[in-house]
């Protein structure tokens, strides 16, 4: 951990950060050493937390452990993995355990204590705006300080020459159940609030969970293995065709390099819409592990004859719901195959739909003059994890977690977390505090090697000449 300099109140910053999930989390620790780099990160929340709502029994981080913060681009780092196994006296026990995958509440203690030791976060402070200052060619962000109930206290504003972006992802309701969560009268939660609601859902006389993806079946194999034989009565369906297997093959797992994201940056902004929906298996289906636990389950279910009380149906969408007398929830399913539709009475619903990027209009709206879009009015990343900007911002907007349609499906996979922290890190500062590897995968993705493609920006619109005397 580096002691930073003494530093003036109006001083410009180097960076500020914007949201400590995992992601920024990674920067800071990978920018904590760089002495001379004056950084800062901000987060509306109190503390760090990774997905609270999920952190069930047994559920495993879906990449291996050296997939942290900083591993796989500075494995001498103070800030790995294995570094907060031996601070916590619990190394040997790790290495006797012999877990590649850890558990998810493991991965979550782990980013805990990194961010309970670097000094660059600052969390209780929420960031409210971000404007390019052209007469001190710097940024200006706009923050509230929050006190321990969450209520302003102060306000504060820093300049600074740079920003990255790390606000993460929110839970995604689907429009057909969004009322329904606004009403407390029955539990429709979100998978994110899962054990916040666990004890109403177990005691809920019947359950559906909505969503296939691995969310849907982590949830559906607790409720499952805690609900008494017999009378399980659970329903799990959602819009994918198959409860379908996450591909997770030795050379298909290339898609989350470098090389890959390299690839498909790329390729055409068409082309690369396409792969994005064509490719959800690499990372929205379910692992093998939890496929089985709860094959395993079910089956256990029949040794004394008869089945379980569960219906598991995929390649359904709910196509609208609505209450009953407030204490139950009629959904309105159609079969995607079939073209048939029906009813389905519940008294509790789970929605494992997912998770979206926060969108970024309202935060950057300061500079919504200067930034360019690609023909769907997405904003442009360049293939350093920056935004487009007009040539007379001098400073860099980087983003993480928000280029999918740029970069790919490896955007939100915490193993290209490093890599995408170092590739900040190295043009922030013109030098090479990181040096990355110039391949890695065995798959030559491309007849030869693309450019990396920037859309072209809009095209602006053609006004209609006035007509004299109008």
């Amino acid at each position: 951990m580096t002691t930073p300099a003494p530093r003036t109140p109006d001083a410009p910053r180097d960076l500020v950060g914007i949201g400590i999930g995992p992601f920024n989390l990674s920067l800071a620790a990978l920018a904590d050493p760089l002495t001379g780099l004056d950084a800062v990160f901000y987060d509306q929340r109190p503390d760090f937390r990774w997905h609270p709502g999920l952190l069930l029994d047994g559920a495993r981080v879906q990449v291996p452990f050296l997939a942290d913060l900083v591993t796989l681009v500075d494995p001498a780092s103070p800030w790995t993995f294995l570094n907060h196994l031996r601070a916590r006296e619990r190394l040997f026990p790790f290495y006797f355990a012999e877990r590649f995958h850890i558990e998810r509440a493991e991965y979550d203690a782990y980013c805990r204590w990194v961010a309970g030791n670097l000094p660059a976060l600052r969390f209780h402070h929420q960031v409210d705006a971000v404007r390019w200052n052209p007469d001190r060619c710097l940024f200006e962000v706009d923050y509230t300080q929050l006190d321990a109930d969450g209520e302003a206290e102060a306000l504060g504003r820093t300049h600074t020459r740079n920003v990255v972006l790390g606000i993460g992802t929110e839970p995604h309701v689907p429009d057909p159940l969004r009322p329904l969560v606004e009403d407390p009268a029955v539990p429709v939660v979100h998978a994110a609030d899962y054990l916040r609601h666990r004890d109403t859902l177990l005691a809920a006389g019947h359950v559906t969970v909505i969503g296939t993806g691995q969310s849907g079946a982590e949830v559906f194999l607790d409720l499952l293995r805690h609900r008494p034989a017999g009378r399980e009565r659970l329903h799990w369906l959602g819009r994918t065709e198959a409860l379908a297997p996450m591909e997770y093959s030795k050379l298909g797992l290339e898609h989350f390099t470098p090389d890959y994201t390299r690839y498909f940056h790329g390729l055409a902004e068409p082309v690369r819409d396409r792969l994005v929906a064509a490719q959800w298996q690499l990372h929205k289906g379910i692992d093998a592990d939890t496929t089985a636990a709860i094959h395993d389950e079910l089956y256990r279910r029949t040794l004394d004859g008869g089945w379980p009380d569960t219906t598991l149906t995929p390649g359904v969408h709910v196509r609208t719901a609505g209450r009953i007398a407030t204490t139950q929830v009629e959904l309105h399913l159609e079969h995607e195959q079939q073209k048939t539709r029906s009813r389905l009475t519940t008294d509790a619903v789970v929605l494992a739909t997912g998770h979206r990027e926060r969108p970024l209009g309202r935060l950057l709206a300061g500079l919504d003059p200067y930034m360019r879009r690609d023909s769907s009015e997405r904003p442009r990343v360049d293939d350093r994890h920056r935004l487009v900007l007009d040539p007379c911002v001098t400073g860099n907007v980087y983003v993480q977690n928000a280029e999918t349609h740029t970069h790919g499906v490896g955007t939100p996979d915490l193993g290209l977390a490093a890599w995408r922290s170092a590739t900040i890190l190295n043009d922030l500062t013109g030098r090479q505090p990181y040096p990355l590897p110039a391949r890695t995968a065995y798959t030559t993705f491309g007849l030869q090697e693309g450019r990396p493609q920037i859309p072209s920006a809009r095209p602006h619109r053609a006004l209609t000449p006035l007509v004299d005397g109008i």
